[in-house]
């Protein structure tokens, strides 16, 4: 159960006023990753904490291999300034070099998170009051599912089962090691 100070919903705040914080390694983007960015727009200017490439395959659940920052960071920066145009935000990356990142700063109001992370915000706001800082509203944004039924996500996608938008794509091979 969600404690008090956790609060995954929003209600009371005027949409689009908030500074919204999310993180993640964003290799390859999905639309998984295009619903959080969507709703943290919603909720105001954006700053996202993308991994470091000493921090990005210490957060993975498996063995891959993820492209570099600064490639992470490109394709990032095309996804967002799009979506920013479209809904008037603001919005920044920032290097992240440790799993808590940037949310444990104190100018943030909310946290968007997928399911899996939800935990990880729960951890944020702990250090935020040890900090004296406010604790940031979790906004937690559904999975997306592929075709088949389960979830997009980085590690399907680069194993060749779907696409970025979940279409299943069984004459494709996954990404290989770099040579």
């Amino acid at each position: 159960m969600v404690g008090e100070d956790d609060t995954t919903k929003s209600d009371d705040a005027v949409a689009g006023d908030m500074m919204v914080a999310l993180g993640g390694t964003f290799d390859p983007i999905h639309d998984g990753h295009r619903a959080l960015f969507e709703r943290a727009f919603e909720l105001g200017d954006v700053t996202v904490g993308l991994t470091s490439d000493d921090l990005a395959p210490k957060t993975r659940h498996d063995e891959r291999h993820v492209r570099s920052f600064a490639d992470r960071r490109a394709d990032l920066a095309a996804e967002l300034s799009t979506l920013a145009e479209e809904m008037g935000q603001d919005w920044e990356i920032r290097e992240l070099s440790e799993p808590t990142g940037i949310a444990t700063e104190p100018q943030f109001d909310v946290l968007v998170v997928s399911p899996e992370t939800e935990t990880g915000g729960k951890r944020i706001n702990e250090i935020r009051r040890e900090r004296g800082y406010d604790p940031l509203e979790i906004e937690v944004v559904p999975h997306v599912h592929a075709d088949d039924g389960d979830i997009i996500s980085s590690t399907r996608i680069v194993n060749g089962e779907i696409d970025e938008h979940g279409n299943l794509t069984p004459e494709r091979e996954g990404r290989g090691q770099p040579s």
